[in-house]
This record gives C-alpha cells, structure tokens and sequence, in this order.
C-alpha cells in the first residue's frame, strides 16, 4: 500500500489536502489534544475498518497496527508518544478514500477542541 513519494509529496498524508492540513493541525496542538484525537482516531479507524470487514477479530486489528512500528524510529513528529504513533500508523496503512474520510472527522475533532479551549478560557476570564 505504500507508495513511493514524490518530491510534490514528501510526506504520506500530503497527498490529501485535508489530511495533509489536520494533520498539521494536530501536530501544532497540545500534548493533551494529540492524545485525545489519537484516541479518538484510534477509534475511528477500528470502526471504519470493522465496517469494511478488514478485520474479523481484535486480534486481526492489534496485529494490523503492530506490523509497520518501529520502536527505535523516533525522527517524526509522532513518534515521542506511543499512542500517537500507534494512531498515524493506523491512518497511515488505511486506503486514501477512508484516510480523506478520517480527515475530515479528524479537522472537526481538532477544531471543536480548539473552540472548547478557548470557550474555557473566556470563561476564566470573566
């Protein structure tokens, strides 16, 4: 599934806009915020491939998520936290029409906890 990359694309999710500017998104979030979307995406992925039929089994799942990780790789973004790793390489490995779906639910995820943090904190204010 994966391709190689063109100079246009030097990252796998520049290839889709949407996912290209969530991800960017979240890379400039808190730590607190990647967790939860990574969470969140974790989920969204299971779902969306549980529907797909991809996988039959958790087993079938945690196998999928693990082959492709590299503990010792550690030079992108999302490779200090685990589960944030885990979650990228879940998207990552999805075919590109479920990634610009994911993309999509991953943007508002990224924006309605922007707009809850600055609700907080306008209420702190007053």
């Amino acid at each position: 599934m994966k391709e190689e990359y063109s100079n246009q694309h030097r990252r796998w999710y520049d290839k889709d806009p949407v996912l290209s500017q969530a991800v960017e998104t979240l890379e400039h979030s808190d730590d607190e915020t990647q967790i939860k979307i990574a969470l969140n995406l974790i989920k969204i992925i299971i779902e969306h491939n549980i529907e797909d039929e991809k996988f039959e089994a958790v087993e079938d799942i945690i196998n999928a998520v693990g082959s492709g990780l590299d503990d010792n790789r550690k030079g992108r973004w999302y490779d200090i936290d685990s589960t944030l790793r885990t979650a990228m390489n879940m998207l990552q490995n999805c075919p590109p029409a479920t990634q610009h779906v994911i993309a999509k639910e991953m943007a508002k995820m990224v924006v309605d906890k922007i707009k809850t943090d600055e609700d907080d904190s306008d209420e702190n204010e007053e």
